[in-house]
């Protein structure tokens, strides 16, 4: 009888040790994070960007995983590295560069590293994109955002590559990235269309704060994504050469972590 006494004791001290064991954040102590790349309107035939890393600055009270200086940068596991054309990342279309797990934590900066390999077309020449910045130290952004245990964050990177991209005075390119960071979780998205659809246009979604863009693609489609709950004004801009009038709509309402879809604009 003493004997079964003692090993239920023992067995509740084991379940309650693993219980405690297991009393801990969700998922070991990580979120889910996503980072996506996306482009505003640019005018050249290709912009080629070359992306080698991202890495995040975590400040957390517990040892972090990866951490290898010390210093709170921690690199991002199983990032799409390779070159992209930005101007392909338009009219909604978005890059999933990294879609894994990081530790929780309050995340400051993001940094995205370039490699040497980037470009820029014009007029169907290729020229090299001097970014030296960029390789040395990454493209830092800044998040300040907490990251909790078990929930799901995304962070999206939006060029504006009509700023930045600087001639210099020998007909050479410099990238200065231009790049708006969205790492609301409850951001929204403004979908719709245009007719005809035989043009081009940029829908621009804008209030005293913030400003979106996209072009329209090939069907006439346009998606404007990770835009902060609030009320805009939305322009649709036709391509110059079509002739039609500018398109506005003076108040759409976006709401947190759903869709506004507009009706079609006929131009």
């Amino acid at each position: 009888m003493n004997w079964k006494i003692l090993m239920l004791a023992l067995i509740a001290s084991v379940g309650l040790q693993s219980c405690s064991e297991d009393d801990g954040s969700p998922n070991g102590g990580k979120a889910n994070l996503t980072v996506r790349m996306t482009d505003a309107p640019g005018d050249y035939d290709a912009v080629l960007i070359d992306v080698q890393g991202i890495e995040i600055h975590v400040t957390s009270e517990t040892e972090l995983e990866g951490d290898v200086d010390g210093d709170g940068w921690i690199a991002v596991d199983d990032v799409q590295t390779g070159v992209y054309d930005l101007l392909e990342l338009t009219g909604g279309v978005t890059q999933v560069l990294a879609d894994t797990e990081v530790p929780e934590g309050f995340v400051s900066q993001i940094r995205l590293i370039l490699g040497s390999n980037n470009t820029v077309v014009v007029n169907g020449v290729s020229k090299p994109l001097n970014t030296p910045s960029a390789q040395q130290s990454g493209l830092k952004l800044q998040v300040n955002e907490e990251l909790v245990a078990g929930e799901n964050y995304a962070f999206l990177l939006d060029f504006d590559v009509d700023n930045s991209i600087v001639t210099t005075g020998n007909g050479g390119y410099n990238l200065k990235p231009v790049i708006r960071l969205n790492a609301e979780p409850n951001a929204g998205t403004v979908v719709g269309s245009i007719t005809p659809v035989n043009i081009q246009a940029l829908v621009r979604i804008e209030n005293s704060n913030i400003t979106i863009s996209a072009y329209t693609n090939a069907e006439g489609e346009f998606s404007l994504n990770g835009v902060p709950a609030g009320t805009y004004k939305l322009t649709v801009i036709p391509e110059a050469n079509s002739l039609l009038n500018t398109y506005v709509i003076d108040e759409i309402e976006v709401k947190a972590n759903s869709v506004t879809e507009v009706e079609v604009v006929t131009l």
